[in-house]
């Protein structure tokens, strides 16, 4: 990176320290513009386009921090250093929390902050060199759209927004990434995000689930193998981490692989070199390594599911796709984009989504997630008719009300003794649950009149 580049701009009333500053960026190659006053600073924000701002906290014209709120809310990809004489645990805080890159007190020590200048505009650098990425990669998308539609991934709920800012920070990087989340949340979308925006994005992503081979196959088909290697090796194969050479390898559920074969797979990651089965000839390993579970990450330790030596290797970064339960807001463009997608495979209209539907799908609870969303909407686009979903048209474990989806899940046998008020009330929920809210039905199920049940919901606080 070089700093000729990269234009900083000093914000401080002190006449000395703008001139020692200055002195200091300028002798290590960086255009350096000042400004005594927040009003001043603004205009050569305006003109100047620097990548990086030195800002003090107490300024003639203007509060720091509500300055830094400004800089940030009109120029967001600005890095910014809070260089201050009034240092405190709150300003610091404040400091960070409105935007700040990082907070120095004076008297600074100047290889201190030249270091810190340094990293603040790599951060700036990869930031924008992702953005880039990105749109190259956007378009190469719409060039070559293929028939087995993707679900891409939707940043709207404040957690996701999260993932894709550090996606775009270090996906331009080779750095190692540990994706954890439940089943369905969508960790292989967040694999191919990261390698879309990567450097090795034109080369190609290959992805072993390791749930899904026996254990006496998958060594083979991570490693590869020569011909003869073991009965049944009728030619050669060059195994995944072959197959993923220049490009990701993306290995989900990694804590279901055997032990033994993640201590190979650990010594491939540190030494960037492996043998396949069967061969003498050691081969080179240029991948970038992308790993996800489903199990939290205390307890695949604990089991031993997980060696902890590889969990550190592969933890460079952790990215932790919540639920979709706790990011409603993702589901309204998810939904769009599923019925669109199915629409097209169909060949059909896209349909509508009445209100009392659009309002059930968001109800509900999804503890299979996007998969099982996706799965729903696939269910209804096949039956919707005259270019419309309604409830009728989504699966029946939707249409029950929010009670009854609780009381359905849990109809499995629990150990341990409850009172007869709990396993009544348990009782009434999972009849009304299997008769679909019916309380007539749900009435001759459980053997009562249909006043008892309704006295006994009335009791138990059972609304439908």
């Amino acid at each position: 990176m070089k700093t000729e580049n990269h234009g900083v701009l000093i914000i401080d009333d002190e006449r000395p320290v703008l001139m020692t500053l200055e002195a200091l960026l300028k002798r290590h190659g960086y255009q350096v513009e000042t400004a005594p006053t927040a009003t001043q600073g603004l205009k050569v924000l305006k003109t100047k386009s620097p990548s990086l701002v030195l800002l003090d906290l107490r300024l003639p014209d203007a509060d720091g921090l509500e300055m830094l709120e400004r800089i940030k809310s009109e120029l967001p990809k600005v890095q910014v250093i809070i260089l201050t004489a009034h240092d405190s645990l709150h300003n610091a805080i404040e400091s960070i929390k409105r935007g700040a890159y990082h907070f120095i007190s004076k008297p600074y020590a100047p290889e201190e902050l030249l270091s810190l200048v340094e990293k603040a505009l790599e951060t700036q650098f990869l930031l924008r060199e992702a953005k880039e990425l990105r749109e190259k990669t956007q378009q190469l998308e719409k060039r070559l759209e293929i028939a087995e539609a993707r679900p891409a991934p939707i940043f709207k709920s404040k957690p996701m927004q999260e993932i894709d800012e550090l996606i775009d920070a270090m996906a331009p990087s080779d750095a190692n990434v540990l994706i954890v989340g439940e089943s369905g949340v969508g960790k292989e979308v967040i694999a191919n995000a990261i390698h879309a925006r990567s450097r090795r994005a034109g080369q190609p992503v290959v992805k072993l689930n390791c749930a899904a081979f026996p254990q006496t196959m998958i060594e083979g088909e991570l490693f590869g193998y020569v011909k003869g290697a073991f009965t049944g090796a009728m030619q050669d194969f060059p195994g995944m981490i072959g197959s993923a050479d220049g490009g990701t390898l993306f290995l989900d559920e990694i804590s279901d692989m055997p032990a033994d074969l993640q201590t190979r797979f650990l010594r491939v990651l540190q030494e960037r070199e492996y043998r396949p089965l069967g061969s003498t000839q050691i081969m080179k390993a240029d991948f970038r390594a992308i790993a996800s579970t489903n199990r939290p990450i205390p307890q695949a330790l604990a089991e031993n599911r997980l060696r902890s030596d590889l969990y550190y290797r592969l933890n460079t970064f952790q990215i932790e796709v919540p639920p979709l339960r706790k990011r409603k807001e993702d589901i309204p463009p998810l939904i769009a984009q599923f019925v669109k997608q199915f629409s097209q495979q169909l060949g059909k209209p896209e349909p509508e989504v009445s209100p009392d539907a659009f309002q059930k799908l968001l109800d509900y609870s999804w503890p299979g997630n996007v998969r099982e969303l996706q799965n729903a909407i696939e269910y209804a686009v096949v039956l919707a008719r005259e270019d419309i979903i309604g409830v009728k048209e989504l699966p029946t474990e939707i249409q029950l009300p929010p009670e009854l989806q609780q009381a359905e899940r849990s109809a499995l046998p629990r150990s341990g003794v409850q009172t007869l008020d709990n396993l009544e009330r348990t009782a009434i929920l999972q009849a009304l649950a299997e008769c679909r809210g019916n309380k007539k039905k749900a009435a001759e199920l459980l053997g009562i009149q249909r006043p008892t049940l309704y006295n006994k919901m009335k009791r138990y606080a059972i609304e439908l």
